[in-house]
């Protein structure tokens, strides 16, 4: 009984990790004047991950906080 409690837990566990697994866009953004280009990586919250029209929402004004205007997102 040991054996399978551990086993039920270990695969609790891993599920719950896949639960909580992180959502990544690529974007490019331009700084102007003069003109600079990025391309990066930015962490969605699990509300941004169903589309890109969700994610671009979402990544528009925090990239913006930074000085940068989203382009893309990838």
């Amino acid at each position: 009984m040991k054996h399978a409690s551990l086993v039920a837990f270990t695969l609790g566990l891993m599920l719950a990790g896949q639960a909580q697994a992180q959502c990544w866009a690529d974007y490019k953004a331009k700084q102007d004047n003069p003109l600079r280009l990025q391309y990066g990586l930015i962490e969605l919250p699990d509300t941004a991950c169903g589309s890109r029209a969700a994610a671009e929402s979402y990544a528009r004004p925090v990239i913006a906080q930074t000085g940068w205007t989203l382009l893309q997102i990838e």
